[in-house]
């Protein structure tokens, strides 16, 4: 009977061995170049980030980012479209290799994600027409500022919204935000000031404004956990793209302003 439990606990043991998520993630970087195709989830409803054109082509700054990198490694590249909400889990689940998808980067995405150096930056505010008058949080109470679902906009309202006496109004996609916006239903949105700049394009009557800054966030790659290797040649890549002026001048197309000095130099 002994050696039937020694048996039954080897196998049990060569079973959790076997479908150990880091282990199954460790070749991923071998697997990638041996499939000769890279697939990045990508949100192609965040303009200028990732949009469609007329002809349904993906553009924006993420993903020249992703196409620059996919030729540089001589690979074919796959999108994997994808929401604000779902872009880990399309990660964790084996859907996509990596996400560029103005992943910001925070403690609490760090738990289940690796992330790379900073490619890029991102300004989160809160982003109102001009009339409104907006100066600090007093001037938010009774108010209902609109996010988009699973962002850290989402995540720091959330935690502000009981004691600073103000709700949250929440929508699944970027997309739907801005429709909102532009059409008169949200007071003021927690978003990225690139988006807020959007909104004002498409409605300069009621010319919506950054008000307050939320925060500074470093955009980078999101990597599968135990991938050290395929982190390490992003890592590499991105600094040869940001000391080459290749990743700035993509970000400056599409939004209009240069990379925050403060990520290119570190």
């Amino acid at each position: 009977m002994r050696t039937i439990r020694q048996i039954a606990v080897m196998g049990t043991l060569f079973c959790l061995l076997a479908f150990n998520p880091a282990a199954a993630a460790s070749d991923s970087w071998q697997e990638i170049k041996d499939r000769g195709t890279l697939r990045v989830a990508t949100d192609l409803s965040i303009p200028p980030s990732g949009m469609l054109d007329a002809g349904l082509k993906p553009i924006g700054s993420d993903v020249e980012t992703a196409q620059l990198l996919a030729s540089d490694w001589g690979l074919k590249l796959q999108f994997i479209e994808t929401t604000g909400p779902t872009r880990i889990p399309n990660l964790q689940t084996g859907k996509a290799d990596i996400v560029i998808s103005t992943l910001s980067v925070t403690p609490q995405r760090a738990q289940v994600v690796d992330f790379t150096r900073a490619y890029a930056g991102l300004r989160s505010v809160i982003g109102a027409p001009a009339a409104t008058n907006i100066k600090d949080w007093n001037d938010l109470k009774g108010k209902a500022i609109t996010v988009t679902r699973g962002t850290t906009q989402d995540t720091q309202l959330s935690a502000e919204a009981a004691k600073r006496g103000f709700s949250v109004q929440r929508y699944d996609d970027d997309a739907t935000l801005v429709t909102a916006a532009v059409s008169g239903q949200a007071f003021a949105v927690a978003t990225s000031a690139t988006l807020v700049n959007q909104i004002k394009k498409q409605d300069p009557k009621l010319a919506f404004e950054p008000k307050m800054t939320l925060q500074v966030f470093d955009l980078a790659i999101g990597v599968p956990k135990g991938q050290p290797e395929l982190k390490a040649r992003l890592d590499e890549w991105i600094a040869a793209n940001l000391k080459n002026g290749k990743l700035n001048a993509i970000y400056q197309k599409y939004h209009g302003e240069p990379i925050p000095r403060e990520i290119i130099n570190r």
